[in-house]
């Protein structure tokens, strides 16, 4: 009888920085040219790289704007399956505040910035649903 060794299936997570800018009753939320939810400003953690460094990078990349590196502060760590990621995987999102220097403006592969309130939050992607529930319940 041969012996055979079954490894489970491993989950993939994605590790992501993301920017919370509130305004009163509204979030900052950003939609990718051919994307059909609005997300949480930032992206992907590069390897190597922190999630504060990634947010600054990602946010210039994707709004044109600085964060100011001493008001930058992380909220959390938010984790749940990924709005169109295959097989289940899961976004662990690391979530920081910052205040800013410049004008907000699409870029790259953001087609439009909106700024959402608690009623438009079935626009978001599932995982910007449950962040910002928890946000606006603060």
């Amino acid at each position: 009888m041969e012996d055979r060794v079954t490894n489970p299936p491993t989950t993939k997570v994605i590790e992501t920085a993301n920017w919370i800018l509130r305004d009163g009753d509204k979030i900052l939320s950003v939609r990718s040219h051919g994307r059909d939810r609005f997300y949480l400003p930032g992206g992907k953690v590069d390897p190597g790289e922190t999630a504060r460094d990634a947010i600054i990078r990602e946010v210039a990349e994707e709004l044109g704007v600085t964060l100011l590196d001493d008001s930058i502060r992380k909220i959390g760590t938010f984790a749940g399956r990924g709005h169109n990621q295959p097989d289940g995987a899961i976004v662990r999102m690391t979530c920081f505040s910052a205040d800013y220097r410049g004008t907000l403006a699409p870029a790259h592969e953001i087609a439009e910035l909106r700024w959402l309130n608690q009623r438009e939050r079935d626009l978001m992607a599932p995982m910007g649903q449950k962040i910002t529930a928890a946000l606006f319940d603060i």
